[in-house]
């Protein structure tokens, strides 16, 4: 019967340090959380540069296949016209300059 005493605390002992690793250890189930989590965030971030890299593939394309988009970028950029055109600046009004209210001074 001694053997069997023996027996059961080294499989309690076991268990008790399987469960240390599992939870506690730098390779347990903390860390495969966080890793886990860091995946996740990692592929929001992926995917929302994959949709920033095709929407300027899809702008190279278009600058490279015609001239509508490279006239656009030269008037809105470059402030280019075309020959014949004629160039008008819309200029907004300055607002004015507020006065001093009339009376705001105190009167001795």
């Amino acid at each position: 019967m001694p053997w069997l005493r023996l027996l059961v605390v080294v499989l309690l002992a076991m268990l008790a340090w399987l469960q240390y690793h599992l939870w506690l250890d730098p390779g347990g189930r903390q860390s495969v959380a966080r890793l886990e989590s860091q995946v996740v965030q990692q592929s929001r971030d992926n995917g929302g540069l994959q949709q920033r890299n095709d929407a300027l593939q899809a702008e190279v394309e278009d600058l490279k296949s015609g001239e509508a988009a490279v006239e656009e970028r030269a008037r809105s950029e470059l402030g280019m016209i075309r020959p014949g055109e004629t160039f008008c600046r819309v200029v907004e009004p300055a607002s004015p300059v507020a006065a001093p209210a009339v009376g705001s001074e105190d009167a001795d």
